[in-house]
């Protein structure tokens, strides 16, 4: 554990819920992991659709996925009312993402009650081996009172 509480018992029920709603990340191929208070990860099996001209992972993609683990990272310590958007981010491209595999983690750096600064780290997975190929930093936003923004 890492010390964060969530704001509600079914945390982890609530962010599964909202994930299966991702139609975009469900085109990627992309599945939830894990899902703890502050901490979620993601993973993607490598497909050449998402790929840029190189044949690697494209950063959009990379950046795409780190974003939404890291909201959802954030999502799990509000409370049953609110939503979660992005307000910033930026991606530090560290290696070509080629892999078999990839692992996306996101992680509350500082949780607020508006405002949640997070983490996120992305993972390329080769025969046994793990290679860090993207990092995230974020910043959410709690949404509260707004039909349109229900997680």
């Amino acid at each position: 554990m890492n010390g964060l509480s969530p704001k509600t018992a079914d945390y982890a029920q609530r962010v599964a819920d909202s994930f299966a709603r991702q139609a975009a990340l469900a085109t990627m191929g992309v599945r939830l992991v894990s899902v703890e208070p502050g901490m979620v990860v993601m993973e993607m099996a490598h497909d050449d659709r998402f790929t840029q001209q190189h044949g690697f992972i494209h950063a959009g993609v990379t950046t795409t996925v780190l974003d939404t683990a890291c909201g959802y990272a954030a999502f799990s310590l509000m409370p049953e009312d609110a939503g979660v958007l992005t307000v910033e981010l930026k991606t530090s491209l560290l290696a070509p993402a080629a892999g078999q595999t990839f692992m996306f983690e996101g992680r509350v750096i500082k949780p607020g009650r508006t405002i949640t600064f997070c983490e996120g780290e992305a993972f390329a997975l080769n025969n046994g081996s793990r290679k860090r190929i993207a990092t995230l930093s974020a910043t959410m936003m709690t949404v509260l009172g707004r039909d349109d923004v229900k997680s």
